[in-house]
């Protein structure tokens, strides 16, 4: 076989292929899967729209159904490779993970209705804006505000019994993002 016949053959190959992995997830959607407040999992296609209304839409992979989901009906979430935790509505954005959570706020559900049979309740949502940067402890479910003014006090409340962890979080100066280091330590102080 010539070399001018096989070439037009691969390139037919490959474009075959490549249509098949364009179609496995529908556009605007990533493999990933909601865990709702009864504890039950969905996993499917996820469409994020966290920043925008603070909610996700979900292709079910066992029927195939469309269902959107708000911060109030999930514990979490799983988009691709980003995990998120669900408090009050909002969606906290999951750094480092453990007992002791490092989050980042991704959304904001205060003011956003929510329903109870035909009856409108405004939630609250949580302290902060999006993009602010929190400790969660999974196990008493509290949300602490971390700023470059509070950062001592909580540092001091939410990594208590890890000196090395207290440390590392005081020494961050102006960048936040970097308390993640110390909730790492702080989940593995006593190993």
């Amino acid at each position: 076989m010539k070399i001018g016949k096989i070439l037009p053959a691969l390139a037919i190959l490959a474009i075959s292929f490549s249509s098949v992995n364009a179609q496995d997830a529908p556009k605007g959607f990533e493999k990933g899967k909601v865990m709702l407040a009864d504890g039950s999992t969905v996993t499917g296609y996820v469409k994020e729209k966290i920043r925008g209304n603070a909610s996700v839409t979900v292709i079910n992979d066992a029927d195939k159904k469309k269902d959107n989901y708000d911060g109030n009906e999930l514990l979490s979430a799983e988009v691709g490779d980003e995990k998120f935790v669900c408090i009050k509505g909002d969606f906290f954005k999951v750094i480092n993970d453990g007992n002791l959570r490092f989050v980042q706020k991704s959304s904001d559900a205060s003011g956003k209705p929510i329903y109870n049979g035909n009856q409108a309740v405004f939630a609250n949502g949580t302290e902060g804006k999006p993009g602010d940067y929190f400790f969660y402890n999974e196990s008493t479910k509290t949300l602490k505000l971390i700023t470059k003014k509070t950062i001592t006090a909580a540092a001091d409340e939410c990594l208590a019994g890890c000196d090395t962890a207290i440390a590392k979080a005081k020494a961050v100066s102006d960048d936040i993002s970097q308390v993640g280091e110390a909730v790492a330590i702080y989940n593995n102080c006593g190993k």
